[in-house]
């Protein structure tokens, strides 16, 4: 498609959506970039379709992901998307009662399964084959409320578990996941092509899953919302896993409005996922939490340390504390989180035991592909070396072959104080200690230049850790620019307090409105 063309479609976000799309857009928000609520508004009204919509996304991803820019964050599109538009729009004009995600079209990351006819792959050619045999358990919630499901992201591959050289967005399936600010920067990982794709309009909203740092770190490098929650909220049914102690799924999207009501779809108890036993307990309307004042009164704790002495985040840092202020929050400055330092090896060994037991887990459930264990995947990446490792090698996989069972002791002391020092001594004593709603920190740095030879350089700013080995909910939410690349700030808190914590990031959202959009440079501006 020409530059000229797919400009176009970046700019107005009508092509091939048909006369009633084009004038239900408004001048000042393009279709592509309007909220979930404006969007059931419109298609209520009968002034918008699922099927124009869908249309026009798919519009956007030929004409910026397979074209133009090329920031190649779509590793599939689901064959059957528009059939199934089609028929959320029957069923409106039928009267028929519908879902609150009705007709809004939902972008999943590629490792988790769908038993329709595109494939789930983490990004690995070894799992290239049959599709998975039935769709993961968020799937089937999101399909319960109408969402329509245009297609698979791509990813780091399998999460980012292969190597510690690895470069983040880039999977021997799907290839390198390109940064919309800044095409030459990276896009985090290892949900980058489900944040690429939101941040580039080329979908509604988008499912992303993290260990630690994969939801949040892509989410604050790519200028959107990303919402970590409390492990257990959502079912890890269905997607190809790290590990049971720290793996979840996770909403990503533009605004906190609609990260909160995808979260709502997709929270929930599984009865075979015994981690999610209290999720219904837990779960409300968190769309209800979405109160511009949400920031009076909130006690919050800013974690300097975090900003790793960055002079240009520690910035983006000061001047969202003066916005949590000018909003009414009670803002402690700075704080400390305990033993911040000292479950580093704790973690790095839990994962590493954890990936060979649940990945052995997860390949039983699948059928006609070439692996069906830790062990054949290696194999199979060394048979296939000049496709599958051209960059980087497979050192984690290695490691976490050997290890034992998971009743080995050195385990199991591991996985205990892990939990015990980032949450009841680590997070909890923080929040305590200051009587704090909530922390604050930011969430990355600038992103980093992409260097496939020598592997991630990373910006040396991440505060993902502590929520992601407790387990407690971490929200990013844009918050300002470094020479135009996106910097997020973090809040997070205890377990359960996601309600809290939207109120936080909704009201900091409003008092600073601070995302703007991509315009894919090819190089970071002075």
């Amino acid at each position: 498609m020409p530059r000229s063309r797919w400009l176009l479609v970046l700019l107005l976000g009508v092509v091939s959506a048909g006369p009633a799309l084009a004038a239900g857009r408004t001048a000042a928000q393009p279709l592509y970039d309007q909220s979930i609520a404006q969007l059931e508004a419109r298609m209520r009204a009968g002034t918008l379709t699922a099927t124009q919509l869908t249309r026009l996304y798919l519009a956007r991803i030929a004409a910026i992901d397979r074209a133009g820019p090329k920031l190649n964050s779509v590793i599939e599109l689901n064959p059957d998307a528009l059939r199934e538009a089609r028929r959320i729009d029957a069923e409106r004009r039928a009267g028929k009662p519908l879902g609150p995600l009705a007709g809004i079209p939902v972008l999943l990351k590629d490792n988790i399964d769908t038993g329709d006819k595109m494939m789930t792959t983490a990004g690995s050619l070894a799992l290239v084959g049959a599709p998975a045999a039935k769709d993961a358990f968020l799937v089937t919630r999101l399909r319960d409320a109408g969402a329509v499901i245009l297609g698979k992201t791509n990813l780091s591959e399998w999460a980012n578990y292969r190597s510690n050289h690895s470069s983040s967005g880039w999977s021997g399936r799907g290839g390198l996941t390109r940064n919309p600010y800044v095409l030459s920067r990276s896009a985090c990982g290892s949900s980058s092509g489900s944040a690429v794709a939101v941040s580039a309009g080329l979908t509604a909203v988008a499912v992303g899953t993290e260990t630690d740092g994969s939801l949040v770190c892509p989410g604050g490098t790519n200028g959107i919302v990303a919402i970590k929650p409390t492990l257990g909220l959502i079912s890890r049914t269905g997607i190809v896993p790290i590990s049971y102690n720290q793996d979840t799924a996770g909403p990503m999207a533009r605004s906190v409005a609609d990260a909160a009501a995808l979260l709502t779809v997709m929270a929930g108890s599984d009865p075979a996922d015994p981690a999610t036993r209290d999720a219904n307990l837990h779960k409300v309307d968190y769309t209800q939490f979405l109160k511009p004042d949400g920031l009076k009164g909130k006690r919050i704790g800013v974690v300097r340390a975090f900003a790793a002495g960055n002079p240009q985040v520690e910035r983006v840092l000061d001047e969202a504390v003066a916005a949590l202020r000018k909003a009414g929050a009670i803002v402690i400055d700075p704080v400390t989180i305990p033993h911040v330092n000292d479950y580093g090896k704790d973690e790095n060994l839990v994962l590493s035991y954890d990936f060979k037991h649940d990945l052995d887990a997860y390949l039983a459930t699948r059928s006609g592909v070439p692996v069906k264990s830790l062990a054949d995947v290696i194999a199979f990446n060394k048979a296939h070396a000049a496709e599958e490792m051209p960059w980087f090698g497979q050192g984690l996989m290695i490691a976490a072959e050997k290890r034992g069972p998971l009743t080995d002791p050195k385990y199991l002391k591991a996985l205990a104080d892990e939990k015990r020092l980032a949450g009841p001594e680590g997070i909890d004593a923080a929040l305590r200690k200051d009587h704090l709603d909530a922390l604050m920190a930011p969430t990355n740095g600038p992103a980093w230049k992409v260097d496939l030879v020598n592997g991630d350089a990373g910006s040396g700013v991440s505060s993902s850790s502590p929520a992601a080995v407790a387990g407690y909910p971490d929200i990013t939410v844009p918050a300002g620019f470094v020479h135009g690349l996106p910097i997020g700030v973090s809040f997070f808190a205890g377990k359960w307090s996601e309600p809290t914590l939207i109120e936080i990031a909704y009201g900091f959202e409003q008092a600073t409105h601070a995302r703007r959009d991509p315009m894919f440079l090819r190089h970071a501006p002075r």
